[in-house]
């Protein structure tokens, strides 16, 4: 058990990041890069369908599909979209677009600028080996500076982390 000056220098964070959306790709581009700029080591584990968020063209798309607590401010209100209006055809294109405008109208940072941050901070960023294989990417798409790495590279970091987070 960690005694209380333990916790006040937690300095190192492991993040798995598992969801490739434009609206989950957020929490660990910003948590991780905060963290590093808190001087706390930082490596996020990038399996499934958080892996495209490494590849070096990004194309981040989100749902309204399966989101009830998606709810965008329209018309001075805040409105949720029923998920039958997802099946029509350009629905995820508008919902992306709306977010993308939102973001940039308050000044949010892109995933492309938090991903760069991360990098520029060092944060250690490993691409699942078997999600690589199973999945058929290659390290040429990938942003340079990753690690492969498997469920065990993870695991060796994670018991060494004061902060563990599933994204």
């Amino acid at each position: 058990m960690l005694d209380e000056e333990q916790l006040v220098n937690a300095k190192s964070m492991s993040i798995i990041v598992t969801k490739g959306t434009l609206d989950w790709a957020y929490p660990p581009f910003i948590l991780g890069s905060t963290a590093a700029a808190m001087d706390i080591d930082v490596t996020l584990f990038f399996t499934f369908y958080g892996l495209p968020l490494l590849l070096k063209d990004l194309d981040l798309k989100m749902t309204t599909l399966g989101n009830p607590a998606m709810k965008m401010p329209m018309a001075g209100k805040h409105m949720a979209m029923p998920n039958m209006i997802s099946a029509i055809p350009g629905v995820d294109r508008m919902a992306t677009n709306m977010m993308k405008n939102m973001f940039k109208k308050k000044g949010v940072a892109s995933i492309e600028d938090l991903r760069e941050a991360c990098v520029e901070m060092d944060v250690r960023m490993i691409a699942c080996n078997m999600t690589m294989e199973l999945f058929e990417y290659e390290t040429k798409d990938m942003i340079d500076g990753i690690e492969l790495g498997g469920a065990a590279t993870y695991l060796e970091t994670a018991t060494k982390s004061h902060i563990n987070l599933y994204i």
